[in-house]
């Protein structure tokens, strides 16, 4: 099982960035992927995730209303939409998969909200 995140980068306050998280060894279909974050100093946070059949996603506050998560079976990919970023979202952001009895977590990429 191997997660691979991308699509991070340095953007201006009030852009936006579309993170990959591309799968390999299982199904995206069959496990609930999840995005996290973490920033300097600070623990890591859950940000949003979809349900093994793609039909229910549930965001933490903060980020509801500006990022969107979705799934491609077809690709085997997990994909982050962010929208209306501010420097709050500066961290480096992970890409975890749970399946029943198990989980695993990608390298993460880095997301930078800087003027």
């Amino acid at each position: 099982v191997q997660l691979v995140e991308s699509g991070g980068g340095l953007v201006q306050p009030g852009g936006s960035l579309r993170l990959s998280c591309a799968a390999s060894g299982f199904s995206v279909s069959s496990a609930a992927m999840s995005w996290y974050r973490q920033a300097p100093g600070k623990e890591r946070e859950w940000v949003a995730s979809i349900s093994s059949s793609g039909g229910s996603t549930d965001y933490a506050f903060f980020v509801k209303g500006r990022f969107t998560i979705s799934k491609d079976n077809a690709k085997n990919t997990v994909a982050l939409q962010m929208n209306g970023l501010n420097v709050e979202d500066t961290a480096v952001y992970f890409c975890r998969a749970r399946g029943p009895g198990w989980q695993s977590w990608g390298q993460g990429t880095q997301v930078t909200v800087s003027s």
